[in-house]
């Protein structure tokens, strides 16, 4: 697992959310409209959203899409527990991303923008510190 710790708009958080959760079945509609947003209960995962304002659209698998408006904070937890991230509001759609983040989690972060190419240099930078005191 990789520490995440990098400030990115609600857009890019939430497009992260979509592509590792459901890209392949999310209708068109609800991927153009930027407050529609995935929510997911369960022992296998979850995404929880703190705003405002929800609305629940439409429930397909174990997604239910919800039209939120005011959101505040997403909490993150992938199927197989390796990731866990929350999103939090700083100041307008700006927040702060904090948690653990597995390969598969951080290809969809680059994927999404929430990462950048600096981030990921700095990121890769402490894995190999980490790794040579360890040695």
């Amino acid at each position: 697992m990789v520490q995440i710790d990098v400030n990115t708009t609600l857009e890019k958080f939430r497009t992260f959310l979509i592509n590792n959760t459901c890209q392949s079945f999310i209708p068109e509609s609800y991927l153009r409209d930027l407050e529609v947003f995935p929510e997911k209960e369960g022992e296998f995962g979850s995404i929880y959203l703190e705003a405002a304002d929800k609305v629940t659209l439409k429930k397909i698998r174990e997604i239910t899409f919800i039209n939120a408006t005011g959101i505040l904070g997403i909490i993150y937890i992938s199927k197989s527990g390796n990731t866990r991230l929350k999103w939090r509001q700083i100041r307008g759609k700006m927040g702060r991303v904090l948690g653990e983040a597995s390969v598969n989690s951080l290809v969809n972060l680059i994927t999404a923008g929430v990462l950048t190419e600096k981030d990921t240099k700095s990121m890769m930078k402490n894995l190999v510190k980490a790794n040579q005191s360890l040695d």
